[in-house]
């Protein structure tokens, strides 16, 4: 497997544990039979907390991969994480308020928005290749979605919002990742964000269930893992080049509603599915031989 193929598995393994926080996230802000769901910036905290005792724990089993912390970017990770930290948080309030097929639908505008900020910030280049694999994988989307026009209440502005956010944090990790180690990367950012976090759970802390505990736990260890293979997935590979193949969080999406909650998709969901595949084959083959669209 090349560099480039293995950008792209990265970026889908990536997806499926994205897919997977997006049901935890939304189980946790549901009402339980003793009460209240929990708020979005308390489940957000959550996220972040377990995050860094995850990442505390391998490295104090695994002392040679820990970070020297040289030449730290400090105002890129501040950046990255407020925008991150903002991101996630409306992603999770939308989530609340509408449908999660709607409020994803329009949260993943953010690859897109990717892309174009890479070519304008980054000096990427487009190639044919990648505007197709983009095309195919917003068509798929829709598909699966086939998002309307109630996703302009105020709920979906907040997803939108969650786009933006998510569309320049990537831009910021790709940055860090050029210059940083990915496990100094994935430490600096998640502990910052645990402050960030914590501070502004501290306004509306509930004492969670036992449940909700263990789904925290969860929902903060899978985000880690899949930030760890998102930013493997940026240092193999041009930002406009793997950012399309994060859509598989739809394809893992669908497979986790049929084997959780029997959902059995439509033919246009599982058509929009196999556009999704076909994007990302359509990077991983051959990909690093793209030529910039400009020299076509």
């Amino acid at each position: 497997m090349n560099r480039s193929q293995l950008a792209i598995a990265s970026m889908l393994i990536a997806g499926a544990l994205v897919a997977a926080t997006s049901l935890f996230a939304k189980a946790l802000g549901l009402p339980t039979a003793s009460g209240a769901g929990l708020h979005p910036l308390q489940i957000t905290a959550g996220r972040f907390v377990f995050a860094w005792f995850a990442l505390a724990l391998v490295l104090c089993g695994r002392p040679t991969i820990r970070p020297a912390f040289h030449n730290v970017h400090w105002r890129w990770h501040i950046f990255r994480v407020l925008c991150g930290w903002s991101g996630i948080t409306c992603m999770f309030a939308a989530v609340n308020y509408m449908p999660v097929a709607e409020a994803t639908a329009i949260s993943f505008l953010s690859p897109l928005l990717t892309m174009l900020l890479s070519v304008l910030l980054l000096g990427e280049h487009l190639t044919a290749r990648k505007l197709l694999a983009a095309a195919m994988a917003l068509c798929g989307a829709a598909l699966i979605l086939q998002p309307d026009a109630s996703g302009l209440q105020p709920a979906g502005i907040m997803a939108l919002g969650s786009a933006v956010l998510m569309g320049i944090e990537a831009i910021f990790i790709k940055r860090l990742s050029d210059a940083e180690p990915g496990m100094q990367i994935l430490f600096v950012s998640n502990s910052i964000g645990m402050i960030i976090a914590l501070a502004a759970a501290s306004f509306v802390f509930t004492a969670p269930t036992g449940l909700q505990w263990l789904g925290l736990i969860a929902l903060g260890t899978i985000m880690v893992t899949g930030q760890a293979f998102f930013i493997q997935s940026m240092k193999r590979g041009e930002a406009s080049f793997v950012m399309p193949a994060f859509y598989s969080v739809l394809l893992f999406a669908a497979l986790y509603d049929l084997a959780i909650f029997g959902v059995v998709p439509s033919s246009v969901a599982i058509a929009g599915s196999v556009l999704i595949v076909a994007a990302a084959l359509l990077l991983a083959v051959k990909g690093s031989n793209n030529k910039p669209i400009d020299k076509l």
